[in-house]
Parts: structure tokens; sequence; C-alpha cells
């Protein structure tokens, strides 16, 4: 599952997720695409999605407090099944 972002106001963004589900086990690891190494994990969608916002939080945090630039999503994430 892929949720969209883009840059709403100042101080809001939204980013892109990407839900994998983890089989056999159950959960969702997440993953930001436009913040590389963003990555969180949740038992429930609802959590992933959760510990998504609280993960995205803690590393524009992580970058401001390093005076990093912080990444906008210029473009939404694309997927493709490749046969091989």
């Amino acid at each position: 599952m892929i949720l969209s972002s883009s840059k709403i106001k100042d101080n809001v963004a939204r980013y892109t997720v990407i839900l994998e589900p983890n089989y056999p086990e159950e959960g969702y690891t997440v993953r930001v695409p436009a913040l590389p190494g963003c990555i969180t994990y949740g038992r429930t969608k609802g959590e992933a999605l959760s510990r998504a916002k609280e993960a995205i939080q803690g590393f524009i945090e992580g970058l401001e407090k390093a005076g990093e630039p912080i990444p906008e999503e210029k473009a939404p994430v694309e997927m493709e099944t490749v046969t091989v």
C-alpha cells in the first residue's frame, strides 16, 4: 500500500509511505522513500501508520538539529512489477 504526499503549508508536509506486509509473520514494515533511512514497523496497519508519523517527526527533528535540509517529496513513488 502506498499513501501519497505533498507539501501542504509551511510547517506541515505529507510524505508517501510504503507499507510492506511481513509474511509469514504479521505486521507491516513502513518505509518513507523521500526520507532515506526512515523505516518503522507496526503489528497492524493502523499501528504502522501511527508509528510512521512518529518516525517521520523524529527523522525531521534529527535533520533540523544537525542543520541538514528537510527533504520534500518532489513526485509520488512509482511501483512496477518486473518479471524475471
